[in-house]
């Protein structure tokens, strides 16, 4: 017999004229057109689920987690750099109650912007030695004393280049910046910081060509000139 689709309602029909013995099972399967096979495999979900049409799965394709299970494996990942996926999918299964393949957690975190780089910085940084020597280290400054540099580029996909900047900031706000066609080179920050954080150290930080102002040069030929000499 080629297949054909029967109507949810003619098979509740069917089932309903079957238990109430309104007709004689024969009966109902001439006036309906069913063959007796087809009646008892509607009929078995029925009993089993109380509807005639199996349920249908509301997912499709590969299991996605939710932003509460991805915010709970980055949590992981920040205090276990040195986990593996077979880790992290045995605690999202047994804290989160969620079962899902480890090229899910894998694919999630690398659109979270999860890599090996950013791992390897989140295991030094969970370093308690290197943490308490960078303490130690820092401790002998001002908070007037230390400024932040930080790269920042924008490219907006047009014919025209992309820009690079840098910057230099401090307690009072940014004190020194330069931006760049294309991308910021070794031998284009180093210029940038002679030439421009250095001397603007000076005038910004309120200090006198004293000792404190000499060691505020002096740290910031040590970490240049190391670069120029590789």
């Amino acid at each position: 017999m080629v297949y054909r689709k029967i109507l949810p309602d003619m098979k509740l029909a069917t089932i309903r004229l079957y238990e109430k013995n309104l007709l004689s099972l024969d009966d109902i399967l001439d006036c309906c057109g069913l063959s007796e096979r087809t009646f008892w495999r509607v009929h078995k979900p029925f009993q089993e689920t109380g509807d005639v049409e199996p349920p249908t799965c509301t997912t499709r394709g590969r299991p996605k987690l939710h932003f509460d299970d991805i915010t709970y494996l980055l949590a992981l990942v920040h205090q276990r750099p040195d986990w593996f996926l077979d880790e992290l999918l045995n605690l999202l299964d047994t804290n989160r109650f969620v079962s899902v393949h480890y090229m899910t957690i894998h694919w999630e975190l690398e659109h979270a912007g999860v890599s090996v780089k950013k791992l390897r910085n989140i295991a030094k940084e969970r370093n308690e030695d290197l943490r308490a020597d960078f303490i130690r280290q820092m401790g002998q400054y001002n908070a007037e004393e230390i400024g932040f540099l930080n790269e920042f580029s924008k490219d907006e996909r047009t014919i025209q280049r992309r820009l690079s900047g840098e910057g230099l900031l401090t307690l009072d706000g940014i004190i020194a910046s330069t931006v760049v066609e294309g991308s910021m080179t070794r031998e284009k920050f180093l210029y940038f910081l002679k030439h421009t954080v250095v001397s603007t150290a000076f005038s910004s930080l309120e200090i006198n060509r004293s000792d404190m102002a000499a060691h505020y040069l002096l740290d910031a030929f040590d970490i240049a000139v190391p670069w120029e000499t590789q």
